[in-house]
């Protein structure tokens, strides 16, 4: 046999090794679901036939959903019926009847506080970053996914609901009651400052659809004072859309990324357009900045636009997006990372501030702000 008969023929036993080791791939694929389907059909014929509670075939349909998703074992990453779907919506669009405390998921899928809104019946109540809440009235927490946690503890206002915390420095478990209002949530806030005119102060309070341009427009009203220098205020902000981070960067970053966001398919970096603001700028963050704010903080740090002062930011650095479903549900799913302009992850890790300062609620100051006015007052000399 010639070289051109041995190598047809080693193309076609190598075609033929392919379509064998597919066939056996698909064939133990088919299986494999074929066999958990048997499973699901057999559990489903038990509780329709067996069970002492009745159960309509969309109940069942619906925990199955709720099942797939949970098996990700991602906090974050729920199935919602429309009654959770339209609390989402209504969360972001700024109000909802709850107790006024932004929570995530730490140290072992504990719901820990990462801020309470200011003003709120939370914040009036002492609340603080860093406490766990191990209890919402009688039930236990360590098994609730976030979202259905929130939910227990929106209800009217005038209601109350009692909250069981561990705080860090603390033993015994503190019992906090708090009477639910409604809660507004104002996106930013800005003012020139009274001792320090020359000096605007931003405070985010969160990051929402209207965001950038409720930003815009207030900086607009700070040009006609003449200011000289921005304090942005990240403290105790928990986030919120991937998309007003990524526009408020933009009023701050010169050129060159503001995050890299990785997904399962493809990494894509995200640049500013140039269009910044060229003002002195320091931002304060501490453990309650955490999600779209660490993205905002870790774009100024890494880019030179800022100095960041404060103590370590959250450390939430997983993106979710929303994939609306029929019938008014929806899935939110963690789709990505983000990472900061130099490529740190900072999930579970968080920002170190470049001047760490403690915040010392004995001193009848905020040192934090007063390090970041000092700071200012030396670059715009």
């Amino acid at each position: 046999m010639n070289d051109n008969g041995r190598a047809l023929k080693g193309f076609i036993a190598g075609i033929i090794a392919t379509m064998l080791l597919l066939f056996v791939v698909t064939g133990y694929f088919l299986f494999s679901v074929n066999e958990h389907m048997g499973r699901a059909v057999r559990v489903i014929s038990i509780l329709k036939s067996e069970s002492l509670e009745g159960v309509t075939s969309e109940q069942m349909f619906e925990g199955a959903i709720k099942g797939i998703v949970g098996s990700l074992e991602d906090p974050y990453s729920v199935y919602m019926d429309p009654r959770e779907y339209e609390q989402l919506e209504t969360n972001m669009g700024g109000s909802y009847g709850g107790v006024g405390i932004w929570v995530g998921m730490q140290e072992g899928n504990r719901l820990t506080v990462i801020s309470p809104i200011k003003g709120s019946p939370a914040y009036e109540k002492g609340l603080e970053p860093g406490d766990v809440i191990v209890r919402i009235g009688d039930l236990d927490t360590s098994s609730m996914d976030m979202d259905t946690a929130v939910e227990h503890m929106k209800g009217e206002p005038g209601t109350e609901v009692v909250l069981g915390i561990q705080r860090s420095e603390q033993r015994e478990l503190l019992e906090v009651a708090i009477t639910r209002e409604i809660i507004n949530i104002p996106s930013v806030e800005a003012e020139i400052m009274e001792d320090h005119p020359n000096i605007a102060y931003i405070d985010m309070i969160m990051f929402s659809h209207t965001t950038a341009g409720d930003l815009a427009g207030l900086l607009a009203e700070l040009e006609q004072t003449g200011y000289e220098g921005i304090v942005l205020d990240l403290r105790d902000n928990p986030g919120g859309s991937l998309e007003a981070a990524i526009e408020v960067s933009d009023f701050f970053v010169p050129e060159g990324p503001i995050v890299h966001i990785v997904s399962s398919r493809e990494n894509v970096q995200i640049d500013a357009t140039g269009s910044r603001i060229d003002k002195p700028l320091v931002v304060l963050v501490n453990g309650g900045s955490a999600s779209a704010s660490e993205i905002v903080a870790g774009a100024i740090r890494d880019s030179g636009a800022g100095t960041v002062v404060g103590t370590k930011t959250f450390g939430k650095g997983l993106i979710q997006t929303v994939y609306e479903l029929d019938g008014g549900t929806a899935v939110k799913l963690t789709t990505a990372k983000y990472l900061t302009p130099d490529k740190h992850d900072i999930d579970k890790k968080g920002i170190e501030p470049q001047h760490k300062v403690e915040a010392d609620p004995e001193a009848g100051k905020d040192v934090q702000l007063e390090k970041a006015i000092e700071i200012l007052n030396e670059k715009i000399k």
